[in-house]
């Protein structure tokens, strides 16, 4: 008979073990990733919101990844000047390291140049527009400090333009992060660093030389659209990755990093999870109301929006509303201010698009009198 109680207790144990809930990890919220890296960052690149961040302000060589700075100062110069071609010298292509395979008497343009430096790391191709933009390494070690002080690196010091290493040349990961958040608003500099291969014109001798981009997450991850890598013994892997899914845009970095493939994958599948980008764009209604105007509406349009970065559970809290009078007074000036979007968190404001007059509206002209009102008009002119 105890045998017996023994079994029943078993089976209505077991009973309810199967009738009760089981742990789930649904909706929870993924764990920060783990890095090998010294120094990492991810930011959203749409408006550099920090995502995540391991030592990211620990001032590091930066290997090959200085070529960021190097290519996009090339490819600006290459755009104002109408895409110069550079005679190749004997002091430009003497350079240790990874090259694209220049020889003096090459001739090749700025932009040429910089593919070569953003696909094969060429730093042949960094010591040869150096010394054409700056007259010499030091002369461009100028104009690189300059723009990275534009850019709030204010962490950073370049000497070398290919990245070789220097007491004096370092950098941040979060510095780094805004260079290639810069750089990849530049189209030329994000068609060129999101390209897997390319074909690069020489103007002499006249060939074109195909270079395979040393960035294998451009093959590994899917919406990857850049950066560049690096490496030199002293700095150890460096690199800067960017990847862009379903409007969401994230740049990675990580110096000093034995596994950076592995990290960047684990950084951006992290980004792609918690994070969601909204398109702030202002919309408003197309015309207002006019009192004394010419017409009795306006028509009105947004002003500049922006995409902004959350959180996926802060995204879903986000409202917004139109801040517009039932009329205006006219007249009306084409990119007056009538108005403005406003998007807030829980309440609070976060950003707002203004609103703007979209034409010009003049007063309206007082009607002539009629009839009898004509006539008064007259009487009243004569005696006046």
């Amino acid at each position: 008979m105890e045998k017996k109680s023994r079994r029943w207790a078993g089976a209505f144990l077991a009973a309810l073990l199967l009738a009760l809930p089981l742990p789930t990890t649904q909706g929870a919220e993924p764990e920060e990733p783990q890095v090998s890296a010294q120094s990492a960052i991810l930011i959203s690149a749409d408006d550099g919101r920090v995502i995540f961040e391991k030592n990211a302000h620990e001032q590091l060589a930066m290997a090959s990844t200085t070529k960021i700075m190097t290519a996009l100062l090339s490819l600006e110069e290459a755009q104002r000047a109408g895409d110069p071609v550079v005679d190749i010298t004997e002091e430009m292509v003497r350079v240790e390291g990874s090259s694209m395979g220049l020889l003096a008497g090459n001739r090749l343009s700025l932009t040429s140049l910089a593919e070569g430096m953003l696909l094969a790391s060429g730093n042949d191709a960094a010591n040869s527009a150096a010394i054409y933009l700056g007259g010499s390494q030091e002369g461009f070690a100028e104009l690189m400090n300059a723009r990275a002080q534009e850019l709030g690196m204010e962490s950073s010091h370049f000497v070398t333009p290919s990245g070789l290493d220097d007491e004096a040349h370092y950098s941040t990961a979060y510095d780094m992060a805004l260079l290639a958040r810069a750089a990849l608003k530049n189209p030329e500099f994000a068609r060129i660093a999101g390209s897997a291969n390319l074909q690069v014109e020489f103007v002499e001798p006249a060939q074109k030389v195909g270079y395979a981009n040393h960035n294998k997450l451009l093959r590994l991850y899917e919406g990857c659209v850049g950066v560049k890598t690096g490496f030199t013994k002293k700095a150890g892997r460096c690199l800067v990755s960017a990847a862009r899914r379903e409007g969401t845009g994230l740049i990675a970095v990580t110096l000093n990093a034995p596994d950076d493939w592995d990290d960047h994958m684990a950084m951006l599948d992290y980004g792609f999870a918690t994070t969601e980008t909204l398109e702030l764009d202002g919309a408003c209604p197309e015309a207002v109301a006019v009192v004394g105007g010419e017409r009795e509406s306006a028509h009105v349009r947004a002003g500049q929006g922006i995409r902004l970065s959350l959180t996926r559970e802060e995204a879903q809290r986000v409202t917004s509303r139109v801040l517009l009078p039932g009329f205006l007074y006219a007249p009306v000036t084409e990119g007056e201010r009538v108005g403005r979007v406003q998007y807030l968190l829980d309440g609070q404001e976060i950003y707002s698009v203004p609103i703007l007059a979209g034409e010009d509206l003049a007063v309206s002209e007082p009607p002539e009198p009629a009839g009898w009102e004509k006539f008064w008009e007259t009487v009243k002119g004569w005696f006046r």
